[in-house]
């Protein structure tokens, strides 16, 4: 149109009068105004952008509209790409309640656990280069900062196997609040007090944020460069994700939507223990374009970082003892309605988040907002009703977890019953206890040097060979004081041995969930 409009507006002058040329001068005027504002409305990130390229989301708006009602959220934000192309974004709410600042596609908001696809992706990267071996024991690469085996051996703690979760170390969090107790410690210390395998490698699989803790680790030791760097100049800006950042700074945070709690209150600045696991930021425009680069959509903007052999690696790769497990390297992988979805979702104070891959319809959406109390995945499956070829909204389910059962296993009351003794694990302390358990699955627990017996904050439960419940005393650790806690045991059975973790959790909501190593025998030879 615009070709077609010049040639029109500067053929021969003499073959017009005055008042023509006049007049086409006006017409390019307007023209050009009108060019103007446009591609400033869609070229200025600050601007509120809601855009559409196809029709029949009136539905879907209306639904999130509802959902953000009933419970509270501040803002959602979405971007929609199938086929190598971005169909839909849109942003509804406030991004800064306060300063009446609206979400837009191009809001940055915290990713929370989206930030492990992200980081598996740069250790891909190094794979490529020939610095990395996935197969490669993690220690081999961490040196001074090495992991503590408690269960099974250093050699079968793969770098693959960290990427799996099934790598023995157990689930934790922490956040480090703006002007609280405690500063948020350098990712080698916290490797060096919660890096501690509790269970045998290639034996369970164990959602661990410390996990990916160490992965940024490792990222920094082979590189040569900070994580925040090396995910800038080899991952970020070779993607073209300009909007998208590791947050180390406090001054960072006013670039991002508000994190509102439960109370309706903004969060004061906080940071995760592992930036790897949980600490990057991003807009969700450029958040469904990484996933556009994992659906090997060869944007002209994109450099290829890393091959679409090693894409299609991490969406398929398994660890072959854990075959069972949904997770992929980096990736949660499972079947919905017969399609197989490749996503990761991501939850923090103030942060909920989600990322779905369909790579047979080469389809992705990416969800974000800066509240907690919503199901994001549930936005997610409503789109995908909406465009998947041949479905209509009845006839998918919206329930991710359609596939999981609440039911616990049977108590093996012949297997656990009795008395054990021995400690946890706490640092460089021991605290000794004694764990009873009768035939009907009750547990009662001593703990020996305050000669105090507890019983258990809610019924024991047995569940996928293991046992779990939680107490009402605390672990005498620097982090751990620093808040009221209970203390949860996982514990499963080898030998005549129980083993896992007992973990401090906040009664303050996901402040912190620190695991200790705990090892239990049916005698006092416990060592």
């Amino acid at each position: 149109m615009l070709k077609n409009f010049c040639y029109i507006a500067t053929e021969d002058p003499g073959r017009h009068s005055k008042k023509s040329r006049n007049l086409n001068r006006t017409i390019i005027t307007i023209f050009v105004l009108i060019f103007t504002i446009l591609f400033i409305n869609c070229s200025d990130p600050d601007n509120n952008e809601s855009s559409s390229d196809i029709e029949g989301f009136d539905d879907i708006q209306s639904y999130i509209l509802d959902e953000m009602k009933w419970s509270s959220t501040p803002s959602i934000s979405i971007a929609v790409a199938k086929n190598g192309k971005i169909i839909w974004e849109e942003s509804f709410g406030w991004a800064n309640r306060e300063k009446k600042i609206k979400a837009t596609p191009h809001t940055i908001y915290s990713l929370a656990s989206i930030s492990k696809p992200m980081t598996a992706t740069a250790i891909m990267v190094l794979v490529e280069r020939g610095l990395i071996d996935l197969n490669e024991p993690i220690n081999f690469y961490l040196r001074e900062s090495n992991v503590t085996i408690y269960e099974g051996s250093s050699t079968d703690a793969t770098v693959s196997r960290l990427l799996h979760h099934t790598a023995g170390l157990p689930t934790i969090w922490n956040f480090y609040f703006d002007e609280g107790q405690l500063n948020r410690p350098p990712i080698s210390e916290s490797i060096k007090n919660y890096g501690i395998l509790t269970s045998p490698p290639g034996t369970v699989y164990e959602y661990s944020n410390l996990g990916y803790g160490i992965a940024e680790h490792i990222i920094e030791r082979v590189s040569d460069k900070s994580f925040t760097k090396f995910m800038k100049t080899e991952v970020f800006e070779p993607l073209g994700l300009s909007r998208t950042f590791v947050a180390s700074d406090k001054s960072q945070y006013d670039s991002i939507a508000v994190r509102y709690l439960e109370n309706k209150n903004g969060s004061p600045f906080y940071e995760t223990m592992s930036r790897g696991g949980g600490g990057i930021c991003a807009s969700v425009h450029d958040l469904v374009r990484f996933g556009m680069f994992h659906l090997k959509d060869h944007l002209s903007d994109q450099e290829v970082i890393i091959s679409d052999s090693t894409i299609e690696y991490m969406q398929t790769c398994v660890d072959p003892m854990v075959p069972d497990s949904p997770y992929k390297l980096g990736w949660d992988v499972k079947e919905m309605e017969n399609y197989r979805v490749v996503s990761h979702g991501g939850g923090m104070p103030g942060v909920s988040s989600v990322l779905i891959l369909v790579p047979s319809v080469n389809m992705a959406i990416a969800v974000l907002s800066n509240g907690t109390y919503i199901d994001l995945y549930k936005i997610g499956s409503r789109i995908m009703r909406q465009i998947l070829p041949g479905k209509k909204p009845e006839d998918m389910s919206v329930n991710q977890n359609e596939n999981q059962s609440d039911t616990y296993d049977q108590f093996p009351s012949e297997k656990f019953t009795g008395s054990w003794h021995g400690y946890i694990r706490a640092g460089d302390d021991s605290i000794p206890i004694n764990l009873y358990i009768d035939d009907s699955g009750d547990v009662k627990l001593d703990l020996v040097e305050e000669g105090r017996e507890c019983i258990p904050v809610e019924p024991f439960q047995y569940k996928y060979g293991r046992l779990n419940g939680s107490f009402d005393f605390n672990i005498p650790t620097i982090d751990a004081s620093v808040a009221r806690h209970k203390v949860y045991m996982s514990l499963h059975l080898n030998n005549n041995r129980l083993s896992g973790y007992a973990a401090a959790i906040s009664y303050r909501v996901e402040v912190f969930f620190l695991p200790y190593y705990i090892n239990l025998r049916k005698d006092m030879d416990i060592n």
